[in-house]
């Protein structure tokens, strides 16, 4: 029997930049359903970024998004009662999602500040290669790297 098919989801920018990057990552901020919320502190952080690098605050966000996203990730997969960590290359949608993610929680774990300004100095790192997203992605590879011997097991 054949598969369902999939389909592309078709995502909606954002209101003020009319960017589909923005739109997404809003999303992935918002919480509860209250995406006015996540709006709001996704553009106060774009405010924050304006005024501290003097740049146009999405070109400094996508090389952000740029530098977070990972090339490979490790899968579990079983091989004679053994599980090993096979690296595989990372999809263009999950790559997206994991450096969002990452940037996300790494200004959720920050303390003291608000969430727009915490977002705002992660985004900023992530831009210049710093920051907890970049270790975690970092991470990542090495991991990928380490267990390169296991790499005949990808399907």
């Amino acid at each position: 029997m054949r598969k369902p098919k999939k389909y592309k989801k078709s995502h909606k920018s954002d209101m003020q930049y009319g960017s589909i990057i923005a739109g997404r990552f809003i999303n992935y901020l918002m919480q509860d359903g209250k995406k006015s919320v996540a709006e709001k502190v996704f553009y106060d952080s774009f405010g924050k970024i304006e005024k501290e690098t003097k740049q146009e605050p999405l070109a400094i966000f996508e090389k952000a998004i740029a530098n977070a996203s990972p090339l490979l990730e490790v899968v579990s997969k079983r091989v004679g009662g053994a599980n090993y960590q096979v690296p595989r290359e990372v999809r263009p949608e999950r790559k997206f999602f994991l450096a969002c993610n990452w940037i996300i929680n790494a200004a959720n774990a920050k303390k003291g500040k608000t969430m727009s300004q915490k977002l705002a100095e992660e985004i900023i790192a992530a831009s210049n290669n710093e920051g907890t997203a970049i270790k975690k992605k970092q991470d990542m590879h090495r991991m990928a790297e380490a267990n390169r011997a296991f790499a005949h097991f990808a399907r």
